[in-house]
């Protein structure tokens, strides 16, 4: 499977675009709505004109049809054949490339034991959940033997669940298979249960391409930080352990309490949303309680981000307008804090620069 090379790519928002993909890697590009992220995936498979070079194993594919590149294309839109039932729609490509009908029969075959849709292959798309139609699309993208799968935000229409399920079950397919994948998103979570790497995508630019880890704990600037929630992020100095699976880290004299099972905490980071921010102070144990004063107060779209100065550190957090105009914030106010401990998400780089999310997502 190959590698992948955007040079200086250009067209519609997009503007010269950089990007290199490595052989059989699960690229996520994310970012909100009208950031470019379609049109790149459109670039990478020959569907629309643009400025500079695309290339599939430091070889060109610019003056490549779109139907000679090799691309497997999982749409939004999954655009089932509703005449045909789930066989003939995995079939269709290779009928089209006129394969011998043993070959076609063969590859639906493996394709429907692949996607776990064997007891389906009878069945009109109408009679189909929506976990099934994806799972026959994918089915139906794959059958030409593509070198490259792009898919474009498949389960944003399925429910929570069935959409975690499945992107465990397409990021085992991907490893299974081998193949260079490159999946578009503009959900944080999505992206780091299955990226190799992410390419974080603003306004037609690629601001941060790095692992999940290195993303959310080191956003490259402002722009990345806010698009993942500008998280508090504290280096910490060093972490004694308390009790199986639960340690205390220094932050640079803040002490904070997480849950995590090595020896070694690096860096936490919690969202302004996981802060329960309080006028008086809250009863219940003194686990991660801080008190602090108020420096600053901004307005966002859904929410009031107050900044409070703890120690030497200022940490932000969110509170929802129905709640803040209920309290008598002002710079210079007193207020008390707790932090979360389940939503605290640590980094350890002695752990194979894995991080250790206790959040739920």
């Amino acid at each position: 499977m190959p590698n992948i090379e955007l040079k200086n790519i250009s067209r519609y928002i997009c503007k010269n675009i950089n990007l290199k993909i490595n052989e059989g890697e699960l690229m996520v590009v994310l970012g909100p709505s009208g950031s470019g992220k379609t049109t790149l995936l459109n670039v990478i498979a020959g569907l629309t004109d643009y400025e500079g070079s695309v290339s599939f194993d430091n070889k060109p594919v610019d003056g490549i049809d779109a139907s000679h590149r090799r691309i497997g294309y999982l749409f939004q839109q999954l655009v089932l054949f509703p005449h045909m039932d789930v066989k003939k729609n995995i079939a269709y490509s290779l009928e089209l490339n006129k394969l011998p009908r043993s070959d076609i029969e063969n590859r639906v075959d493996e394709l429907l034991r692949l996607a776990k849709i064997k007891h389906l292959g009878n069945r009109y798309p109408k009679y189909l959940s929506g976990g099934e139609k994806q799972r026959v699309a994918l089915a139906r993208a794959l059958a030409p033997s593509p070198k490259v799968l792009l898919l474009d935000e498949p389960l944003s229409s399925l429910d929570l669940q069935t959409a975690k399920y499945l992107r465990m079950e397409l990021r085992q397919f991907q490893k299974n298979l081998g193949i260079t994948m490159v999946y578009v998103t503009h959900d944080l979570s999505e992206a780091e249960e299955i990226a190799d790497r992410i390419a974080v995508m603003n306004h037609g630019n690629i601001e941060q391409v790095a692992t999940p880890d290195e993303v959310f704990f080191f956003p490259e600037n402002q722009v990345v930080s806010n698009f993942i929630g500008a998280p508090n992020i504290l280096d910490c100095c060093s972490c004694r352990k308390l009790e199986q699976g639960v340690v205390e880290a220094d932050c640079n004299g803040l002490p904070v309490i997480v849950a995590h099972e090595g020896n070694s905490v690096n860096r936490i980071a919690f969202l302004p949303r996981d802060i329960f921010l309080s006028e008086t102070r809250p009863p219940g144990p003194g686990v991660n309680r801080f008190e602090g004063n108020v420096s600053d107060i901004r307005y966002t779209d859904d929410s009031v981000r107050v900044t409070v100065d703890v120690r030497s550190h200022q940490l932000v957090a969110e509170v929802p307008y129905h709640l803040f105009e209920d309290m008598a914030l002002a710079p210079g106010k007193h207020v008390y804090l707790i932090l979360k401990l389940r939503r605290i998400r640590v980094y350890d780089c002695n752990c194979n620069d894995r991080m250790h999310d206790t959040g739920l997502k």
